[in-house]
C-alpha cells in the first residue's frame, strides 16, 4: 500500500488507518536511526511553525520545537498571553490568519474542537500536542517505545492502569484497537472510558484482531507485555486530587502489581510528568523495567516523522485558508 499523508492534520488517530500508523511508526524508527548517526537534515527549512500553548508542556514544547528546529524550520511560541485565541478573536479567524502565514500548526490546550476547527480553517496541517480528550502524538511514540522492548506491536499486550476516561487512555484506546494490539484498561467504575469510543475501538480492533478488555480487577494486567499509567488528576483536575487519589490508591503501580504480570520482562510506561508515590512507585519509574525516558525521547522522533510526513514538499504550497 503506498501512503501519501502530505497536508494532513493529526486531530486523534480516530480517522487514519493502522497502515498509516505504520508508516508513521516506520517514519519514527528511520528518523531516530538518523539522530543516532549524527545525520544532519534541513528538510524544513524555509518553513514556520506555530505553536500555540493553553497549557504548560516540557515534553511536547521541546520535542516540537527542537525536531522542526534541527531540520532548519523556524518554530514560533505563542501563549494565550501572546496572542487572541478564542478571546478578542475567534479561533476560526486566528486560524485563517496563521494559515497564512504559518506552514503548520501545532495546538497544546483543553478543547478538543479548538483543534478540530484550526484544522478546518487554517489551510496547513495541523497538529494536536495534547487535548482533554486526545493525545495523539504521545502515543505514538508509546507504540514505538512498545516496539524497541518486544519488536512488532500486533499482538503484544499493554495495560493502561488508572483513570480510563483521561486523553492517554483514550488514545491509546484508539491507536491499539487500530494497531492489533491487545488493550486492557484497569480502572474504576466511575472512570470508565465512554461507551461511544468502546464501540467504535471495538470495531477496529475486530478488525486488526486486538483483544479489547475494560476490567476493575488490578489483576487484569497478568501476561502484560506493558503496563502504563498516569497522574490521577490531569491539567485543570487539580480540585479533584484529594478524590482522585482515594478513588485510585488501589491502582498504583507498584512491585506488588507489577508481579501480578507473571513476567520478568514486563516493562513499565509513563507519559510524564509522574506523581511519585501516587499513580507510581518511585522504585518502578526509576527501576530497571522502566522505560518512561525512551517514551520521552521517543516523543521528539515520533513529531519530526509526522512533520516529515505531512508538511507539504518544497515549492508547493499549502491549501487556502477557509473563508
Amino acid at each position: 500500500m503506498s501512503v501519501t499523508l502530505k497536508g494532513r492534520s493529526l486531530p486523534s488517530w480516530l480517522d487514519y488507518t493502522g497502515e498509516e500508523i505504520r508508516y508513521l511508526l516506520d517514519l519514527s524508527k528511520k528518523v531516530k536511526e538518523e539522530s543516532k548517526a549524527g545525520k544532519v537534515f534541513r528538510r524544513f527549512t524555509g518553513k514556520t511553525l506555530a505553536l500555540l500553548f493553553e497549557k504548560r508542556s516540557t515534553r511536547t514544547r521541546c520535542a516540537f520545537e527542537t525536531a522542526f528546529g534541527e531540520e532548519g524550520g523556524h518554530p514560533v511560541f505563542l501563549s494565550t498571553a501572546d496572542i487572541q485565541l478564542g478571546a478578542k478573536e475567534s479561533i476560526e479567524d486566528t486560524a485563517r490568519v496563521l494559515g497564512r502565514m504559518f506552514s503548520a500548526i501545532q495546538f497544546r490546550g483543553f478543547r478538543q474542537s479548538t483543534v478540530e476547527i484550526l484544522a478546518g480553517y487554517s489551510g496547513v496541517p495541523v497538529y494536536n500536542g495534547l487535548t482533554d480528550q486526545f493525545h495523539p502524538t504521545q502515543v505514538l511514540a508509546d507504540i514505538m517505545t512498545l516496539e524497541e522492548s518486544f519488536g512488532p506491536a500486533g499482538g503484544k499486550k499493554l495495560c493502561f492502569v488508572g483513570d480510563g476516561r483521561n486523553n492517554v487512555a483514550r488514545s491509546l484506546f484508539v491507536i491499539c484497537s487500530k494497531m492489533g494490539v491487545h488493550f486492557t484498561v484497569i480502572t474504576p467504575a466511575s472512570l470508565l472510558p465512554d461507551q461511544e469510543l468502546v464501540d467504535r475501538c471495538s470495531h477496529w480492533a475486530a478488525k486488526s484482531g486486538a483483544k479489547i478488555r475494560i476490567t476493575e480487577n488490578p489483576d487484569g494486567v497478568e501476561g502484560a507485555d506493558a503496563v502504563y499509567t498516569d497522574v490521577w488528576a490531569s491539567m485543570g483536575e487539580e480540585a479533584k486530587r484529594e478524590e482522585r487519589k482515594a478513588l485510585l490508591g488501589p491502582y498504583q503501580v507498584n512491585q506488588a502489581l507489577m508481579d501480578k504480570t507473571g513476567r520478568k520482562d514486563s516493562i513499565f510506561l509513563h507519559c510524564l510528568p509522574a506523581v511519585k508515590g501516587e499513580e507510581v512507585s518511585a522504585d518502578i519509574i526509576a527501576g530497571p523495567q522502566s522505560r518512561a525516558w525512551d517514551q520521552a525521547e521517543n516523543r521528539k522522533h515520533t513529531i519530526k516523522a509526522i512533520m516529515l510526513a505531512t508538511l507539504p514538499p518544497d515549492g508547493e504550497t499549502p491549501g487556502s485558508a477557509r473563508e
